[in-house]
């Protein structure tokens, strides 16, 4: 791990609460997809963020879901939109994926967890990877949806992928999944126990989906997440 200086080529919202920030770094980065980095406010204080992007991409991307005039995320956003350089901390975390592997993925985030699961299968995808990829990523409505026709062009570009957005209080013009996205894992698929199962999301809901998989058969060796190094 190393702090690297960053420039801040970009900030957009993806939704109301969501934010898309691309960093350009000083220096180049090495880091395996799914593993995150600290947003260095000071010595004392450095906030982790998912990496959103591809290592293989030039830019480093983060989504940030701020919710709050002055909450946690939101001091961030508010820090990137007063300085044009930025100081963060790579690589982090220990559930990157296993890319010697060669079992089927299981990719399952909600909200802006998504941004965990962004950087494999954009990996998986430039680099042309063979195994079957499904992604599964839950949101409470539709309005929190974002770059769905994105993410599924970038899927279809996988040999054997699947892209299942679910809704968990859907509208009825909603065409895709609805309820509850593990539930709805569980439901599509009958062996969890052939894949490896990255999880990205609330601890409450990672803590569930855990739970729920393990009796339905999934293998605690195989299952991934930041989160239960604190569940």
């Amino acid at each position: 791990m190393k702090q690297i200086q960053c420039h801040v080529e970009s900030m957009t919202s993806l939704t109301e609460h969501v934010y898309k920030v691309l960093l350009k770094p000083a220096t180049p980065v090495d880091f395996i997809p799914g593993q995150y980095l600290n947003f260095v406010m000071s010595d004392e204080d450095k906030r982790p963020f998912s990496i959103a992007s591809s290592p293989n991409n030039e830019l480093i991307e983060l989504q940030i879901g701020a919710f709050g005039a002055d909450s946690y995320p939101m001091q961030v956003i508010d820090r990137i939109k007063e300085c044009d350089t930025v100081t963060i901390e790579i690589p982090l975390g220990n559930a990157q994926l296993r890319t010697e592997s060669d079992r089927p993925l299981l990719l399952l985030a909600g909200g802006t967890g998504f941004s965990y699961i962004k950087s494999m299968f954009e990996y998986l995808a430039q680099t042309k990877s063979q195994r079957q990829v499904v992604v599964y990523w839950g949101l409470r409505e539709e309005s929190a949806c974002y770059e769905l026709d994105k993410t599924a062009n970038t899927i279809a570009e996988l040999t054997h992928g699947q892209f299942h957005p679910v809704i968990e209080t859907a509208q009825e013009s909603w065409t895709g999944k609805v309820g509850m996205v593990h539930k709805v894992v569980m439901n599509d698929i009958e062996n969890l126990a052939d894949f490896d199962i990255y999880i990205a999301g609330r601890f409450d809901m990672v803590g569930a989906v855990r739970t729920d998989f393990l009796a339905k058969g999934a293998l605690k060796e195989h299952m991934f997440a930041d989160a239960f190094a604190f569940i």
